[in-house]
């Protein structure tokens, strides 16, 4: 019973964490990012998926011990994202402007980090995190950067639920930082860490919480 129990408790956990990462989605990204609040929207949105990210990646590649868990778990995020999406293209929107974050390949590097340092979690904390922290922005620019036209499609689709007095404004790109991907991974790669220590802690506290 106790075994059940506590592998219910960790896949509960991992299904909490990929549905909050989908909301994040939907509510730091896409539309607003084309918006007169263009760049810090993309910083916010990169610091949230990374950490979002790497606490559910790193707390199920730990409970399972199995590098390629992380990437699995990025796969999960991805899947819900998707369907999430479904909505927004039954609206009406064009496939290219339902973005989808790349998660798959910062989980990747967090496997690969603890796969080459022999399942060691600390070094998947320090380094798997920062790297995770680093390359989700760029990875996730890459992935804007092959929408058409992006802007065209927020004034040409806007979202259903404005009203019209909050009609967006042409975007201001630049007037806050020139390189968001820079700050977003800047600022991703020091908090992913903290968090994916959080993520392993997690790990401990709930065997300990289900052995009490």
């Amino acid at each position: 019973v106790m075994v059940w129990l506590r592998r219910t408790t960790h896949y509960l956990f991992i299904v909490v964490v990929a549905v909050n990462s989908t909301l994040l989605t939907i509510n730091a990204g896409d539309y607003i990012f084309y918006t007169d609040w263009a760049w810090t929207s993309f910083v916010v949105f990169s610091v949230s998926q990374s950490t979002m990210l790497v606490v559910g990646a790193i707390y199920y590649m730990l409970f399972t011990g199995v590098p390629g868990t992380a990437t699995y778990y990025a796969t999960i995020m991805t899947i819900y994202t998707w369907v999430a999406k479904g909505d927004w293209f039954a609206l009406g929107y064009p496939y290219d402007f339902i973005v989808t974050p790349v998660w798959i390949p910062s989980a990747m590097l967090l496997d690969l980090t603890y796969w080459a340092t022999r399942r060691n979690k600390h070094a998947a904390i320090i380094i798997g995190g920062t790297l995770v922290g680093l390359s989700l922005p760029i990875f996730n620019m890459i992935n804007l950067l092959l929408v058409r036209d992006p802007l065209e499609m927020a004034f040409k689709y806007p979202r259903p639920t404005l009203p019209p007095y909050m009609t967006p404004i042409e975007p201001q790109v630049g007037k806050f930082y020139n390189s968001p991907v820079a700050l977003g991974s800047g600022a991703g790669a020091v908090l992913s860490v903290p968090i994916a220590a959080l993520g392993a802690k997690l790990n401990t506290w709930t065997y300990r919480w289900m052995a009490a």
